[in-house]
Formats: structure tokens, C-alpha cells, sequence
């Protein structure tokens, strides 16, 4: 898989090959920090849920507070819902990596804007952490609906493609890394049934493709 950043609104995505993508093995996961400029911030949770054989697998979760070296911002809290009370007795990155890494095994993973924060925030985790980074293929929300609908030239949020696929999120707390895996493998379902209404087998991104980047919004 290969990233371009070619401005502060664009990046580019291109290599990215999957296989039989309605038959993999996935487990889509979403990551809660202390803010979101991810060079100066860390996460303060982990959460993830399994999906295989088209089904989003609610009894096969990961969900764990993770105690970071920053305290969460008293903004960040109040969005997020992650407060620093809940975070003071949980095990810290170093502790918790090792159980997630064993919960994804080697499943194809799944997450939305991952390649602009979660990945690259999990990276810093890691280096700073002397941990090995995970490996496991990774599949953006983002991008795969920017492959489905380059028409669409805006910003792909998480509520735009709730709004886009008539996705029910009532029952779900926004902005807790659990529930927002919920949403994510939600989001993901809708997608695989596009590429199966095109006839689309293979994931064959081999060409640029554009994605707009997020923007950050004051909170």
C-alpha cells in the first residue's frame, strides 16, 4: 500500500490488494485519544469488533481504557466521554498491545480515517514504546467509498456515510471506541455490498485514487 499526501486537503492512495473480499477475516477497530494532532497525543482507548462471513460478530469485542502519560483535556473529555478518572487504573499502551495484537490475530483490519490518525498514531505508540508495529493489511472506510464514488468530492465523515447508507447508529454512544467499531463495521457491511452489486471479487486499487483529508474542528 503505498500514501501520498499531496496537500492539506488531498492524499493519495494506490498498491492496495485484497483478495476475495467478501470472504476475509476482518475486525474493525477504533481508537479514542487524548486529542487529534497525533505526533503530540496518545490513545486513551481501544476498541474492536470482529466480522467474517458478512456478519458483524457483537460477542467478539475488544474494549479496553488505556492509560496514557497526558492527561485528556477537559474538552477532549466532554467530547469524547473518556474522562481521566477512567483512565488512571488502566493498563497502559506497553500492557494492552500485546492483548489487542492477539484478539486481531491475523485478521484484515478495518477502521475509518485510520490512515490519517490511527495507524500513524499507533505507530508513534510503538516507537516510543519499543513495540513491534502491527502488519495486518488495513482497510480505510475513507478511501474505500472514495474508490466506490470519486463523484463524491468532499470530506467522507463518519456521519456522511451514516446519512449515505441510512445507517440506524440510535443505540450507539458516539466517540467511545467500542461503539464507534460498531458504527464503523456498520458503515463497512454497506460497503461490501457495493462491490458485490458491481461484481467487484478483488479489492485492485493499482491506481491513484484521491481521498480527502479530515479537518480539524475546534471543539
Amino acid at each position: 500500500m503505498k500514501l501520498t499526501y499531496i496537500s492539506n486537503e488531498d492524499y493519495t492512495l494506490e498498491d492496495l490488494y485484497l483478495q476475495d473480499i467478501q470472504n476475509q477475516k476482518y475486525c474493525i477497530f477504533d481508537f479514542e485519544a487524548t486529542g487529534i494532532k497525533y505526533k503530540d497525543e496518545y490513545i486513551t482507548q481501544i476498541g474492536a469488533v470482529m466480522f467474517e462471513d458478512g456478519q458483524i460478530l457483537e460477542g467478539k469485542t475488544f474494549n479496553s481504557y488505556v492509560r496514557s502519560p497526558k492527561p485528556i483535556p477537559e474538552k477532549v473529555e466532554q467530547f469524547t466521554g473518556v474522562n481521566n478518572e477512567m483512565i488512571k487504573n488502566a493498563p497502559d499502551i506497553s500492557e494492552i498491545y500485546p492483548e489487542f495484537l492477539k484478539f486481531i490475530g491475523d485478521a484484515v483490519l478495518v477502521t475509518h480515517a485510520g490512515y490519517e490518525f490511527d495507524l500513524p498514531l499507533l505507530k508513534k505508540e510503538c516507537d516510543n514504546n519499543n513495540l513491534k508495529m502491527l502488519n495486518n493489511v488495513t482497510l480505510d472506510t475513507k478511501a474505500l467509498f472514495s474508490y466506490l464514488h470519486p463523484e463524491i468530492n468532499e470530506i467522507i465523515w463518519t456521519d456522511f456515510l451514516i446519512k449515505f447508507y441510512e445507517i440506524n447508529d440510535d443505540d450507539i454512544k458516539r466517540h467511545d471506541a467500542l461503539d464507534d467499531s460498531i458504527v464503523i463495521s456498520r458503515i463497512f457491511k454497506k460497503i461490501l455490498t457495493e462491490f458485490e452489486k458491481r461484481n467487484i471479487r478483488d479489492l485492485d486499487i493499482n491506481k491513484p485514487i484521491n481521498v480527502k483529508r479530515f479537518k480539524i474542528k475546534p471543539l
